[in-house]
């Protein structure tokens, strides 16, 4: 997957991670909450690669 699919999906997970925590934390289900938790810290995985890879990619780039 491409960096921006990453940084895509990585934003997506999170955003439903923050929505199952919250959920969660309103209804008192703590596993929702850990599992929007779990979510969350994947998306920001996910950006992460993504940042990653258009790093690699700019410093290919400037070398050719």
């Amino acid at each position: 997957m491409g960096s921006t699919g990453d940084k895509i999906k990585g934003t997506a997970n999170e955003a439903v991670g923050n929505a199952k925590q919250g959920f969660g934390k309103a209804v008192g289900n703590e596993r929702l909450q850990a599992e929007g938790k779990m979510q969350e810290l994947k998306g920001e995985g996910q950006k992460t690669m993504g940042k990653a890879k258009d790093a690699v990619k700019d410093t290919v780039n400037r070398n050719l």
